[in-house]
């Protein structure tokens, strides 16, 4: 199942998919999970993108009607595929992370579809991870410093003095 992460400044979801369900789902579907999975990684890389200022597309309605039913004179979809894997290739670049090979990814394109989308999709979850280990730190370094210790214990009807605060009884000589 898909891991769903928060990740930016304006806290966007991001989904960690399997690479085997990108490549296998798209069979029994016929077709309709890869339409549904390209929309999504296009509006994810987008939002990714403004969260960092960078272009990294801008209308994922677009690169999804260009495969349907633009694929149907099968240049817009060429289109598409190259300018996604683009997208993703400077996505890994952004994130710090080991870029998709762009020659592979042609390759896979070519002799194997389904291990192609499998492989943008393992680019994908290295870079969610990278970016969301990195946010996940940032706020960590934020949060708030814990309640002092006095203040639970009188809560919990304990004396006002913490247990490792000096005894005021002893002299400290």
């Amino acid at each position: 199942m898909a891991q769903e992460l928060l990740i930016g400044r304006s806290g966007y979801r991001v989904k960690l998919r399997s690479p085997w369900a990108v490549a296998l789902l798209p069979f029994i579907t016929l077709g309709i999970y890869h339409l549904v999975w390209w929309y999504r990684i296009n509006r994810e890389m987008r939002d990714f993108g403004d969260d960092r200022g960078v272009d990294l597309g801008q209308r994922p309605m677009n690169s999804l009607l260009a495969l349907f039913p633009g694929g149907l004179i099968i240049v817009p979809a060429l289109v598409s595929y190259w300018r996604g894997t683009r997208r993703v290739i400077d996505a890994g670049g952004l994130a710090g992370t080991e870029p998709t090979n762009g020659w592979i990814a042609l390759i896979l394109y070519i002799v194997l579809f389904p291990a192609y989308a499998a492989y943008l999709q393992v680019s994908l979850n290295q870079v969610w991870r990278n970016v969301s280990d990195i946010t996940t730190a940032s706020r960590s370094l934020v949060d708030p410093a814990p309640a002092p210790l006095t203040a639970a214990l009188e809560e919990d009807g304990g004396t006002t003095t913490a247990p490792d605060a000096p005894d005021p009884d002893r002299d400290p000589t």
